[in-house]
């Protein structure tokens, strides 16, 4: 089934029923099917075709989502950009997928090509084009969408997601993360939508809810939002949760309707679990996914929050094990790489065969995911496998120290990393931010009961916030560059951390 096909039934279905807003502007099912239908056939008039790649550099709104949909219905494959991404970084990703085209609210800076289209030019296309059917057929794996990693650990790479994968993402989101979502729903888009709050649209859409978009993440805001609405779904990173719980007025704010607040992207803090449990109740849903399987790999269900730091249980569709070096299955309790199997994952790395054979080797994607299950087939994160630390020959685990150091009152944001040492050959170091004036010899002091001797860091430095990357993930490898540049201030542990 082609995508088009969903956006017509619930078009269909639900009529003129609102299915999206965005500020002062909405547009009901018809609308929005009729306005990609239009600029689908738009785009293939002014010269685009089938199979080519289209960049699309919009904010949070109505207009970015049109265009995805309509490159959808046009068999154009979609590249998205993130307007807080730099014009390089926009440039690199354009000319590494082979863009033609890019849709955006300004021309990039030193990208090569052919065609540029704007709010003007795209409704003028729009009113231009006559009513009718846009419908180009598309291989189920021939690509959909390009969605770029993090580049977190390196150059970003291109994923090649297919028409195969998103059904597959829509069928996991239907069957296991939101299941009861309802004709008149609410779901407020608090998030980018170029990252993960995006890929809730279309699940929702075609059961008949109502997606509101707010231009950008303001707390108090998206709590306005949350309650004015009576919404019944939200998504947002770890980060973005601490922001709204640290709100003055949260624990005025009534919820009702609210059924899931959805995470992922990083892990939670579980001081930033239980917290938001009880001001919001069990309406918390974490789902583990990468940009090669999208969103979907396991999740956490809101009764299952007792589990402190579980990653939860794989989706009813993708198959999780963990491995060995030798990717070999390890029994539960032990670590090593987590990997997983399903309709759900990426076709490979745009024009990097070498990687792609490297990732998906017997047909597993190899997260790099350190995790290890318990008895009761529950999955736990570690860390990432190029994060871990070795400090005299023993394994740190950085999420293990941010995670106490969380626990702590006055920290909002932790990130631990191994800093070179000629005796130990790693040290671990920390940088916080902070929700207020703090003693950082204070905050080591108090964690150090809690952590073992060669786990505990050697200096802790304090700053207004952690640099984070678009999609909101903490960039250790930016924090470790810092630290190793001498940029940051910091106070050592009184004993040398041994």
């Amino acid at each position: 089934m082609e995508i088009g096909d969903l956006l017509r039934r619930a078009a269909a279905r639900f009529a003129d029923a609102p299915a999206i807003t965005c500020g002062e502007r909405t547009l009901s099912f018809r609308d929005f099917d009729s306005a990609t239908d239009r600029l689908g056939n738009a785009l293939l008039r002014s010269g685009l075709r089938p199979g080519e790649r289209v960049g699309v550099l919009m904010p949070n709104g109505i207009d970015g989502l049109l265009a995805y949909y309509a490159l959808a219905k046009a068999g154009l494959v979609r590249v998205s950009l993130n307007v807080r991404d730099t014009a390089e970084d926009h440039a690199f990703r354009l000319a590494d997928s082979g863009c033609r085209a890019l849709i955006a609210e300004r021309a990039a800076p030193a990208a090569d090509l052919e065609m540029f289209f704007g709010p003007d030019d795209i409704a003028r296309l729009m009113a231009d084009e006559p009513e009718g059917r846009c419908e180009v057929p598309r291989d189920a794996e021939a690509p959909y969408r390009l969605g770029y990693t993090g580049g977190t650990t390196g150059t970003p790479k291109a994923v090649t997601l297919s028409l195969r994968s998103e059904h597959a993402e829509i069928t996991n989101y239907l069957l296991d993360l939101v299941p009861d979502i309802a004709p008149g729903d609410v779901m407020v888009h608090a998030a980018p939508v170029t990252h993960a709050s995006g890929s809730f649209f279309l699940p929702h859409l075609i059961r008949g809810a109502h997606n509101v978009v707010l231009p950008s993440f303001q707390p108090g805001l998206l709590l306005e939002e949350l309650e004015r609405r009576r919404a019944a779904t939200t998504f947002l990173v770890p980060t973005m949760l601490a922001m709204v719980l640290d709100e003055p007025n949260v624990a005025d704010v009534r919820l009702p309707a609210l059924r899931r607040l959805c995470y992922g992207a990083s892990p939670i803090a579980p001081s930033v679990a239980a917290r938001a449990q009880e001001v919001l109740g069990p309406v918390l849903a974490q789902t583990y996914g990468q940009s090669e399987a999208p969103m979907t790999i396991s999740l956490l269900r809101p009764d299952e929050h007792d589990r402190v730091g579980s990653a939860g249980r794989p989706y009813t569709m993708v198959e999780v094990r963990v491995v060995d070096g030798d990717d070999r299955e390890v029994p539960p309790g032990e670590s090593g790489e987590v990997v997983a199997r399903g309709q759900i994952l990426m076709s490979g790395y745009w024009n990097r065969p070498e990687e792609t054979a490297r990732t998906l080797r017997g047909g597993w994607l190899h997260t790099g995911d350190i995790g290890r299950f318990d008895d009761d087939g529950y999955l736990y994160l570690l860390d990432r496998r190029n994060d871990v630390i070795i400090s005299g020959g023993f394994n740190v685990y950085p999420r293990e120290v941010e995670d106490i150091l969380l626990g702590h009152p006055q920290v909002r944001e932790a990130a631990v990393v191994g800093i070179p040492d000629d005796r130990w050959g790693e040290v671990v170091q920390a940088v916080v931010s902070t929700r207020g004036p703090v003693d950082p010899a204070e905050v080591l002091e108090w964690s150090r009961p809690l952590l073992a001797g060669y786990k505990r860091p050697r200096a802790l430095y304090v700053r207004d916030d952690l640099p984070k990357s678009p999609a909101g993930k903490i960039l250790r490898r930016t924090v470790r560059d810092e630290l190793l540049a001498g940029r940051t201030d910091g106070q050592p542990t009184p004993d040398g951390g041994e």
